[in-house]
């Protein structure tokens, strides 16, 4: 742990710990928090295997009556896609899959209608054009989980496989889940499995799926209005904008799968029970800090081979026309299930590796940098990657690693 303690403060709200030389995160993670409309927020580093910050703050409901605590849970939406990918690599370590297998080899139906090639690594690329999902989904849809996996693997493709990506923004987590059920000895499910070969042994608490039990540490979620949207145009892709106006586009289908009125109705319970292992992951951002920071480094205590370790360092395999991103509508580049490094994205090394989610949240290994680092707000900004709040923290970080 950080050997120097911050001091607690009142305005605002801030609690943890940082390790000498850290400090200016803690300023920038202070100032973040200052902003008038800000609610609460936690973020988190991990680096040469020492947790060098771990700091939360603000509020955790929106009457902000409520202090963020160090045990408090947030809803970080797709960037439980890098806690997904991290589960696959896990078990393509223990030889379960390997990413060159057919998924059809491991999930017969899923080769319907032309599916019959498409590889894990493909699928974890998103490039296996399973991004949209057909009618909206009610909880009851999601918690039949086998009618819902049925209707999965019967899909048609929305493109032809391996010749486009496109963000499958909460399809892939159900196609990670059943491919890892099939394969995992036991037959977990990945929000089972991400709990018993992730979290536990690193000591720490994230849920796929969160137990009536821990409702009571979740932070309240609060969606941005109409009019930060008009302010903040600017912030997302025009093709996605486009695509969203239209409510049968595929790009509709991919982004928008669910009977809610905004992506924070997700927190409500009767969806944070369900497993979406896309986007419904729940917990600390240390948790997320201290995954990607194994990463970075040896494996240890998670068990990820030098192999596999190596692989999600590597350069993706693009689709062969090229990186414009089918849903999102600009270029975006995936490897193995997680985003990786580009032009519009530029975070850490290129041997970088994470995953962004809804509303401003974001974690990431680099391992040229032995790094781990997580941000986590309740207050969803409009951003699709590259939310103001969490650059300005992610910059400190890089400030702080500048010649060590």
């Amino acid at each position: 742990m950080p050997t120097e303690a911050v001091v607690v403060s009142s305005d605002p709200p801030l609690g943890g710990r940082v390790a000498p030389g850290f400090e200016p995160v803690e300023s920038a993670f202070r100032e973040t928090l200052r902003a008038p409309d800000e609610l609460g927020a936690a973020c988190a580093v991990c680096h040469r295997g020492e947790l060098v910050v771990d700091l939360w703050g603000g509020y955790r409901d929106a009457d902000r009556t409520e202090p963020w605590t160090e045990d408090t849970l947030a809803l970080v939406f797709s960037t439980t896609k890098g806690v997904a990918a991290t589960a696959m690599a896990h078990a393509r370590s223990r030889g379960y899959l390997d990413y060159d297998d057919r998924v059809a080899d491991h999930w017969p139906a899923f080769a319907r209608h032309g599916k019959g090639d498409v590889t894990v690594r493909q699928l974890l690329a998103h490039q296996a054009g399973v991004a949209a999902v057909g009618r909206k989904l009610t909880p009851a849809d999601v918690a039949a989980r086998d009618s819902l996996v049925d209707r999965l693997a019967a899909k048609a493709p929305d493109w032809e496989p391996g010749t486009r990506h496109g963000y499958h923004a909460w399809s892939l987590g159900w196609y990670e889940s059943e491919l890892l059920r099939r394969t995992d000895p036991r037959g977990r499910t990945l929000g089972t499995y991400a709990a018993e070969e992730l979290f536990a042994p690193l000591g720490e608490t994230f849920h796929i799926g969160v137990p009536a039990s821990a409702d009571d540490r979740v932070a309240h979620v609060e969606p941005f209005g109409p009019l930060d949207a008009l302010r903040n145009l600017g912030s997302f892709p025009p093709r996605l904008l486009l695509g969203l106006a239209v409510p049968w586009s595929t790009v509709s289908r991919a982004m928008n799968p669910f009977d809610v009125s905004t992506p924070a109705a997700l927190n409500a319970p009767e969806w944070r029970r369900l497993e979406i292992p896309a986007g419904n992951g729940t917990g600390t951002a240390r948790a997320l800090a201290r995954l990607y920071g194994a990463l970075a480094t040896d494996g240890d205590p998670l068990g990820v081979g030098r192999d596999t370790l190596d692989a999600l360092a590597a350069p993706g395999v693009p689709p062969t026309r090229g990186s414009r991103d089918a849903i999102l509508g600009t270029e975006t580049a995936y490897s193995l299930g997680y985003w990786k490094p580009f032009a519009g994205f530029a975070f850490g090394s290129d041997a970088a590796f994470g995953a962004p989610g809804a509303g401003g949240s974001f974690a990431f290994a680099d391992p040229e940098r032995d790094l781990g680092f997580a941000y986590t707000p309740t207050r969803m900004g409009t951003h699709v990657w590259d939310d103001p709040r969490e650059l300005r923290v992610r910059r400190a970080v890089e400030r702080c690693l500048e010649g060590r």
